[in-house]
């Protein structure tokens, strides 16, 4: 086998895969948009919103301690980098599709669930390339049942 010939094999055998690599990296990049341009960091990035924005990706989407109180009790923005990468992408679609519409507030979970499936498998390849960080937010509270002392918004019809 000839050098040139061989040199051209190794370049059509990796050819595949630096394509994949670079497809992989470009959705890693749409998910990253996707996760600054439709507001995720500011609910679950603790700080996001009153720091205009000025807050370290390694920091983003840990979930927060602010509770969000209204007639369905008291809900927390998850922490995403545990949530979401026990779920692999597949599940995580399926989840988007038939679940997360039933997200307690304020959870736009209606929006996500209209999102088109490449960009669900970006926001899944996203999240997870940020790497698990952080502990889990505090569970939701049912309507009625007092959230303790943490800080937490109140929407109008809270008991």
């Amino acid at each position: 086998m000839s050098r040139t010939a061989f040199l051209v094999g190794l370049f059509l055998g990796l050819a595949p895969s630096l394509a994949t690599a670079q497809d992989t990296e470009a959705s890693i990049e749409r998910g990253r948009y996707i996760v600054t341009i439709t507001g995720c960091n500011d609910c679950h990035t603790e700080g996001y919103a009153e720091a205009k924005g000025d807050i370290p990706e390694s920091e983003w989407l840990k979930g927060s301690a602010v509770g969000f109180r209204g007639p369905w009790g008291t809900s927390y923005a998850f922490n995403l980098r545990i949530y979401i990468p026990a779920m692999n992408e597949d599940e995580w679609v399926a989840y988007a599709r038939n679940v997360i519409q039933d997200a307690w507030p304020p959870m736009p979970g209606y929006a996500v669930q209209k999102m088109d499936e490449a960009d669900l498998r970006s926001l899944h390849k996203f999240i997870v390339s940020l790497g698990e960080a952080g502990d889990p937010a505090p569970y939701r509270t049912p309507p009625g049942m007092d959230p303790g002392a943490g800080p937490h918004v109140i929407f109008p019809g809270a008991r």
